[in-house]
């Protein structure tokens, strides 16, 4: 089996409503879907996420492509190598990764074809029967808005609901009020700074809101750069730290973990450019005592469907792994993913990824991406 022919597509797909964080503001999710064709056939599917310009991505999976053609998918990291090596992308490094990620992921999926299995299995055979996610909160000023999530999410099963911080503290406090009362004391609350607080102010919130609501773990209170402030946070809270930010290359997250500054970290294969760079990670993150969230960047069902596999496949997969599943108003497969609704997602026996593209919504999707443009990551804010 070889690659003769690579395809790809930017798209927009909208949210049900806005997301809203200290980090971005948005109406929906633009990704560039990857078509690959073998010459027995097969075609493998691939989602790369954006960085700051879709079309660069884009632009980097054509510049790649020269260095997959007339390859075996068996030779991913060979090819891989030569891509960041001859192609040049080690110099456009995190570029490299979201464009590299797709491509990657298509490989595996025409590999899993090839020999009629599932991805997992390819990756060493599932640890789990099923991986568990979390319930998705918007960060809105309406209290019954938040009441209504709660109770949607207790009812489909639920423990771990996840809120975004840093804008508004008081506000943000209300919410956490109503949300502990709503989910009742058993289930668990994250919320993400997305380092947007300073130290002192960090480690106040974390203790004060740990006190009245049993906080489970908070993501990217403050930067991650120089790794001593979070070492020392991590020593002055009462509540586990999770990592995000700065697991942007594979030295990056090496760094991290070796640190022990967090307890969990919280990453995908897009961060670190390949599926297998995310296992050998989440592997060397388990050796030390860590546990691994998958992440989200606002993906399609192809990505999450994909991440699936490897969640199932790693030894240190915590419970609340991430997902946008639920806040897209389509998607470009035909069929829907269990934790649109639902909190657990068990295994598929189907091959590759195992999950089909709807090629109709991926070009009714790509005209709307021409039509509107992409979707910003700052929404409306404005800057003086």
């Amino acid at each position: 089996m070889k690659v003769s022919k690579i395809e790809c597509w930017p798209i927009n797909i909208p949210y049900r409503h806005r997301e809203e964080s200290a980090l971005v503001s948005r109406a929906g999710v633009t990704d560039v879907m990857v078509k690959i064709t073998a010459d027995n056939g097969l075609v493998g599917w691939g989602e790369s996420t954006r960085a700051a310009d879709v079309l660069g991505i884009a632009a980097a999976i054509t510049a790649m492509t020269p260095l997959v053609l007339g390859r075996s998918p068996w030779e991913r990291e060979a090819i891989c190598n030569d891509v960041y090596i001859s192609g040049a992308w080690q110099f456009q490094e995190m570029t490299g990764n979201f464009a590299w990620a797709g491509i990657d992921m298509a490989l595996w999926d025409l590999c899993g074809k090839e020999v009629n299995k599932p991805l997992y299995q390819l990756l060493g055979g599932a640890l789990r029967k099923s991986v568990n996610y979390f319930y998705y909160l918007p960060t809105s000023p309406s209290i019954e808005d938040i009441q209504a999530h709660c109770l949607e999410g207790v009812k489909n099963g639920f423990h771990v609901f996840y809120l975004k911080v840093g804008v508004n503290a008081d506000e943000e406090e209300c919410l956490l009020t109503e949300i502990r009362r709503v989910i009742g004391p058993s289930c668990k609350i994250r919320i993400d700074a997305n380092q947007s607080w300073n130290p002192v102010t960090a480690r106040r919130l974390i203790n004060r809101w740990d006190r009245m609501f049993q906080l489970d773990f908070v993501e990217a209170p403050v930067a991650i750069a120089p790794l001593e402030i979070s070492l020392e946070l991590k020593q002055q809270v009462t509540v586990p730290l999770c990592a995000n930010e700065g697991m942007w290359r594979v030295e990056e997250a090496y760094r991290i973990i070796q640190s022990r500054a967090c307890d969990y970290i919280c990453f995908s294969p897009y961060w670190v450019g390949s599926i297998a760079r995310f296992m050998h990670l989440s592997q060397l993150a388990h050796y030390n005592g860590i546990q691994v969230v998958r992440h989200t960047h606002g993906e399609f069902g192809l990505a999450a469907a994909a991440f699936q596999h490897l969640m199932l496949a790693i030894p240190n997969a915590a419970d609340g792994c991430q997902h946008t599943v639920s806040l897209m108003a389509d998607d470009i497969l035909k069929k829907t993913l269990p934790i649109a609704s639902a909190a657990n997602w068990g295994i598929s026996d189907q091959a590759g990824i195992g999950w089909e593209v709807d090629e109709e919504k991926v070009k009714k999707y790509h005209a709307l991406f021409q039509e509107e443009g992409q979707y910003l990551t700052y929404g409306d804010k404005k800057w003086i």
